[in-house]
């Protein structure tokens, strides 16, 4: 029961911190970069982060690769 209540606890914290940097992103302009696709007409929209996937895709392999590097 003890391993649980440690899965919960890191799950909580890990959508915590998503959400912080989703906020975070949405300041700094990600989201809203030049080549992302947006289309809309009358009642539709569609949205496509095409290079925001790229940066974000780039900078998560780069701090993966620091925190889980074999040495």
């Amino acid at each position: 029961m003890e391993q649980f209540s440690r899965i919960f606890i890191y799950l909580g914290l890990t959508l915590v911190i998503v959400g912080l940097l989703f906020g975070l992103g949405a300041r700094l302009g990600l989201g809203k970069l030049p080549g992302d696709i947006f289309f809309k007409r009358g009642n539709v929209s569609f949205y496509f982060p095409v290079v925001t996937s790229i940066l974000l895709s780039i900078f998560l392999t780069f701090i993966l690769n620091i925190f889980f590097r074999r040495r």
